[in-house]
C-alpha cells in the first residue's frame, strides 16, 4: 500500500556553524535540507495539484541556535538554522512547491515544535492518517520527534510521517540519542501543557548542564567516571540541548 503523502513538512535544523565570521549550515543540517528537496521531488505532481487547488502545501524549517544552551550568543538574524536551510530550499527550487516559512527562535526539538505552533506556521491545516504532517530529520532523532509532536500536537502516530535524510551521521549518536529520548519519556509523562513541558525540559538541561561540570571537575582531579557512555551522553544532551 502506498503510503499518503505529506503536504506540510516541518523541517528540524542540526546547528550551524561559524568560520571567519560567517555562519553556514553544518553537514546534517543540510542533509536534513536534501531530505526534504528529495521529497518534494518524489511527490512533485501531489505538490502542483495541491497548489492548483488552491491549498499550497506548506514546508517549516524550524531552528535557531542549539549551542545557547550552553551560553554561546545567537547568530545574527538571518543566520540562523531556520533562516538559512530556507535560503538553501528557496536555492533548490522548493518555493515552486510549497510556501517556505522558518521558525529561528528555538534550541531544542521541543522548542522547534512549540515555536512553530505558538507562530501561527502549521494553523489551519488538519493532519490525519491521509493528510499527515512530514517530519524531516535524521532517523535515530524521528522517534523522539514523534512522541513530542504527539505532545505538542496532540497527533497519534498515523498523522505523522517520518522523512529521514539519507546520511546517518556519527554513529555514538545512537547511543545518546537513546539516552535522551528515555529521559525525555519519563520527564513528560502524563504532561501535555505546554509550559510545563517547557520548564521540565530546561530543569534537565540544567542538570545536564551541572552533571558535565561534575564530571569535568572529576577528570581533572583524576576521578573515575561512571563510565564513557554516561559522561559522553551527558554532555552530548546539555549542548542540543535535548
Amino acid at each position: 500500500m502506498t503510503p499518503p503523502t505529506a503536504q506540510a513538512l516541518v523541517v528540524f535544523g542540526r546547528g550551524v556553524r561559524c568560520v571567519d565570521g560567517s555562519y553556514a549550515l553544518t553537514p546534517a543540517s543540510l542533509a536534513r535540507v536534501r531530505a526534504a528537496v528529495d521529497y518534494v521531488r518524489a511527490h512533485e505532481a501531489g505538490f502542483l495539484c495541491a497548489a492548483a487547488r488552491g491549498r499550497r502545501p506548506r514546508i517549516v524549517f524550524t531552528g535557531g541556535w542549539a549551542e545557547a544552551c550552553e551560553g554561546a550568543p545567537p547568530p545574527p538574524v538571518g543566520s540562523r538554522e531556520g533562516d538559512l536551510m530556507l535560503r538553501a530550499a528557496r536555492a533548490a527550487g522548493l518555493d515552486r512547491y510549497a510556501d517556505l516559512r522558518a521558525e529561528t527562535r528555538s534550541r531544542s526539538t521541543l522548542e522547534n515544535l512549540v515555536n512553530a505552533v505558538e507562530d501561527g506556521l502549521l494553523s489551519g491545516r488538519d493532519f490525519t492518517a491521509g493528510r499527515p504532517l512530514g517530519l524531516v530529520s535524521h532517523a535515530w532523532h524521528l522517534p523522539r520527534v514523534r512522541f513530542l509532536a504527539g505532545k505538542v500536537l496532540g497527533l497519534p502516530g498515523a498523522a505523522l510521517l517520518d522523512v529521514p535524510a539519507l546520511d546517518s551521521g556519527p554513529l555514538h549518536r545512537g547511543r545518546a540519542e537513546r539516552a535522551a529520548r528515555l529521559v525525555v519519556r519519563l520527564a513528560f509523562l502524563g504532561v501535555g501543557d505546554l509550559r510545563v513541558l517547557l520548564r521540565r525540559e530546561r530543569t534537565m538541561v540544567a542538570a545536564l548542564r551541572r552533571a558535565e561540570r561534575w564530571l569535568r571537575r572529576g577528570r581533572r582531579r583524576g576521578t573515575p567516571s561512571t563510565g564513557p557512555g554516561a559522561r559522553t551522553d551527558a554532555r552530548r544532551g546539555a549542548r542540543r540541548g535535548m
